[in-house]
């Protein structure tokens, strides 16, 4: 399986997405609008964003494309919803959604602060549970995270996610900060 390599804004989507459905599932699957909002909020995201809605739904229908997201019209639906497949497309289990979905709305996290930031979508009962799903994510065939090298004045490694592209890891001495490679949308 090859990993689905994501922009900036579908990773902020697909990442909304998820955190809605784990933590507010009474109002899953999300309106565009919701969705925008939820991608903008202020609280619990690094960096804080200003998406339009235009952003969004064209990062939703790319995400579409890429078999990671449904949309529902008609029924008993008075506007179109949006919805995330990433736990079947990815074959993930809930510590895993969850702890994916962390470094997908804050960016490289240590282990303690994805236990500590994943309450609402999973409670990981020790330190030792979210490194044993940190390590899973790792130890894929195709991994969906990566250990970063521990920089100078940090006490913890951090770990990112594999889906926007490889990460260029600055050497465990250097200063130089991390760089995520971004690929460029499509469409």
């Amino acid at each position: 399986m090859d990993l689905p390599l994501l922009d900036v804004v579908e990773v902020r989507v697909l990442g909304s997405l998820i955190e809605k459905e784990l933590a507010t599932p009474d109002y899953y699957p999300l309106s565009l609008n919701a969705l925008t909002n939820a991608c903008n909020q202020l609280s619990n995201r690094e960096p804080v964003v200003t998406f339009s809605e235009t952003e969004v739904s064209r990062a939703l229908d790319r995400l579409r494309d890429k078999q990671l997201a449904f949309v529902l019209s008609g029924g008993e639906n008075r506007v179109t919803k949006a919805g995330h497949k990433a736990v079947d497309a990815l074959g993930l289990q809930r510590a895993e959604v969850a702890a994916l979905d962390v470094l997908f709305l804050r960016g490289p996290q240590t282990a303690g602060e994805i236990r500590n930031r994943s309450g609402r979508l999973h409670d990981f009962a020790d330190l030792a549970a979210a490194l044993a799903t940190l390590d899973a994510l790792t130890a894929r065939p195709v991994p969906l995270v990566v250990r970063l090298s521990r920089r100078p004045g940090e006490k913890e490694s951090r770990y990112a996610h594999l889906l926007s592209g490889p990460i260029e890891v600055s050497p465990p001495h250097s200063s130089t900060p991390l760089v995520l490679a971004t690929p460029t949308p499509k469409g």
